[in-house]
């Protein structure tokens, strides 16, 4: 694929020292391949969506500035709208959000989000304290709902990019979960865990699947065996939303891996 360069859009991959966790491509891929938009800030670091706009504009000009064929990898779907729609993230209010951390219930937070953004909270998982945060922040900061904001997610315009979603059986996908977690073990994730257990990671570092379950048994709040097998069910949750997420954009090209190797040889004739 010459001529090709990939950008990271995983939101857990801007992280340094969070390698096996994320599935981080090995130093042999990146020599393969160049790779982009992976180990930009330390766990401890607070990292926007407006952050990974900006540096991934600057990359990408630079890729285009030597004639070189920008591909987007990855699965963070606010990332992907961010940079394919240019989604404009809504303000800021920290004072606020701290406020709401204070409330140690989530479903609490999730049932006020409902009275101040129905639509917003019927997105978000009930358990998922960052997200609705960040909302309830928002609807709360501007006196508009936190959904109401950017051209919508909601609303899918023609872009200049051939969007490709990869097609795979639930059960399959069930399953490479699972040996993916056995596989990431074996690597020495846990070894990895508990290298980063006394750092203060910032609040989306610490959510981080796997990275979350595992640092619970560390601090000896869940055996290993619970800890995993936690995270594997987390992880198949969160593959659903993920599915259900770009099947609402109709602009993906949903091919087999069989059809993607196809689309890899078109993308290298562009060249």
């Amino acid at each position: 694929m010459d001529g090709v360069e990939l950008l990271s859009v995983d939101s857990m991959q801007v992280y340094r020292r969070m390698d096996i966790g994320t599935a981080k491509p090995t130093t042999k891929e990146q020599l393969e391949i160049p790779h982009h938009l992976i180990d930009l800030v330390e766990p401890n670091e607070t990292f926007s969506l407006v952050d990974f706009q900006r540096i991934h504009d600057s990359v990408r000009a630079e890729i285009e500035e030597r004639d070189g064929i920008p591909v987007l990898v990855g699965g963070t779907g606010l990332y992907v709208r961010a940079v394919v729609d240019r989604l404009t993230p809504p303000p800021q209010f920290s004072d606020i959000a701290s406020q709401l951390d204070t409330e140690p219930d989530t479903k609490q937070l999730h049932s006020r989000l409902k009275e101040l953004d129905p639509a917003g909270a019927s997105r978000m998982e009930e358990s998922n304290r960052r997200r609705i945060i960040r909302a309830l922040e928002v609807s709360i900061g501007t006196g508009k709902p936190f959904s109401s904001f950017g051209p919508g997610l909601d609303s899918y315009p023609e872009v200049p990019y051939r969007i490709i979603g990869i097609e795979i059986d639930r059960d399959d996908l069930d399953q490479r979960i699972r040996q993916r977690y056995e596989y990431q073990i074996d690597s020495g994730f846990l070894e990895e865990v508990r290298g980063l257990a006394k750092a203060d990671l910032s609040k989306s570092a610490g959510q981080a699947l796997g990275y979350k379950e595992l640092l619970a048994h560390v601090r000896g709040e869940l055996s290993f065996n619970d800890a995993l097998e936690l995270a594997i069910q987390r992880t198949k949750r969160f593959a659903r939303r993920q599915q259900r997420w770009f099947r609402r954009d109709p602009r993906v090209e949903w091919v087999t891996t069989d059809g993607l190797d196809l689309v890899v040889n078109q993308i290298s004739l562009q060249k």
